[in-house]
């Protein structure tokens, strides 16, 4: 998958926000909220190279102590709702 391209990462008073940006993102309803972990997920993923599961797993146990089958699975649903909520695609 890859990150779609439009939409920046702000840190609004301690909240991370997606904000899209750019004609193709001109919809402000689609400001999303991400906790600290995604937040840190979106920063680390490669801009114009497709990511996986495993990428994202991979990060997860660089940054936090967590078993590898922990992190496959959060980030299974990471992923999941990256794509669902329109910011990556597959």
């Amino acid at each position: 998958m890859r990150k779609r391209k439009g939409f920046e990462l702000q840190n609004v008073c301690n909240e991370y926000l997606l904000i899209p940006t750019g004609v193709e993102n001109i919809d402000f309803s689609k400001i999303i909220s991400l906790n600290e972990t995604a937040a840190y997920l979106w920063n680390n993923i490669p801009e114009t190279e497709p990511f996986t599961v495993e990428t994202l797993a991979e990060l997860l146990i660089k940054e936090y102590e967590v078993e590898e089958e922990i992190a496959l699975e959060d980030s299974r649903l990471i992923a999941e709702s990256f794509i669902e909520s329109g910011i990556a695609e597959e």
